[in-house]
């Protein structure tokens, strides 16, 4: 069985404000077949997001030119509790879905500079008024970024109209050994809040500028893929979870590194047996009447 992917690109995203390399940095991997078609890893390690877009467009434009589909993974979250969009009053025709209004609400917010900086603890401050006129649901910032309507530790989340975690991370708990944080937590250990405020945008950007580009599940369906479903996409975009992945750590490498090659190596292994296109289904379980809030609003993770 044909592969359905030639080319396996893996993102560490960061949300650093100055320019950084090393741990804790953004690592791109590219597991992709050389002039003699033998699979082979690069790892390249931009200091700043502006880079690390610039670069990964321009790797899967050569990538697509060449006649490969291109599986891109980003380890940040792609969407929002369902009702987050209602719950910041955005406005939407009828054929947009919360995830377009999303994107296109955090694009008009998200300025970002070659310097790194970022003004992400305000613009969570921001949302956080818009939805609750208080410091709910985003939290986590430093004393220095604290204001009324964003503080440093959580809010009560009981009996709150939008929930702590997605469908997703709530399932990977349930399921896996693994905690994935929740979208709303922005600063200390293990968190993907600011990653995702940042990094949300710039996926939009790449699927909009590349060739036929499409993000799953909201555009691609929540749906077992096969060769047909995948006529005429060149590329998909997916949300990942490395930490579902185990590695051994080795001298001389950051840990970062290594996850991005693993989940790499270990979604090609998936597609060489053929089993890749199952991944993009739901996993089983799960409560199929949840399906279309995760199509339109809230995204799942690959694989779990």
């Amino acid at each position: 069985m044909a592969r359905l992917f030639d080319a396996y690109i893996m993102v560490d995203w960061s949300a650093a404000a100055k320019p950084v390399t090393g741990p804790n940095s953004i690592w791109v991997g590219i597991l992709a077949r050389n002039a003699r078609l033998k699979m082979v890893f690069t790892a390249v390690n931009p200091d700043t997001r502006l880079k690390a877009v610039d670069f990964i467009r321009d790797m899967i434009t050569k990538l697509n030119a060449r006649g490969d589909r291109v599986l891109l993974g980003v380890d940040f979250s792609l969407g929002y509790p369902f009702g987050t969009a209602d719950a910041l009053g955005l406005k939407r025709t009828e054929s947009e879905h919360a995830w377009q209004a999303m994107g296109s609400y955090l694009s008009s917010k998200v300025k970002e500079k070659e310097d790194n900086s970022n003004h992400r603890f305000a613009i969570a401050a921001s949302m956080n008024y818009a939805i609750s006129r208080g410091p709910f649901p985003f939290w986590g910032a430093p004393k220095k970024e604290q204001v009324n309507t964003l503080q440093g530790t959580k809010g009560d989340f009981s009996d709150a109209a939008l929930s702590e975690y997605r469908l997703a991370e709530r399932y990977v708990r349930e399921n896996h050994k693994a905690s994935p944080k929740s979208v709303w937590q922005l600063a200390y250990t293990g968190s993907v809040g600011s990653q995702s405020l940042l990094g949300i945008p710039h996926v939009h950007t790449l699927r909009d500028t590349l060739e036929d580009a499409r993000i799953w599940p909201f555009e691609t369906g929540f749906d077992e893929m096969d060769e047909d479903s995948l006529d005429g996409i060149k590329t998909v975009i997916a949300e990942i979870y490395p930490s579902q992945v185990e590695i051994s750590p080795r001298p001389g490498k950051v840990i970062d590194e290594l996850q991005v090659e693993a989940i790499a190596r270990h979604y090609w292994g998936l597609d060489e047996k053929g089993r890749l296109g199952s991944a993009f289904g739901p996993p089983k379980g799960l409560d199929a009447e949840k399906i279309p809030q995760i199509q339109a609003e809230e995204g799942w993770i690959l694989g779990i």
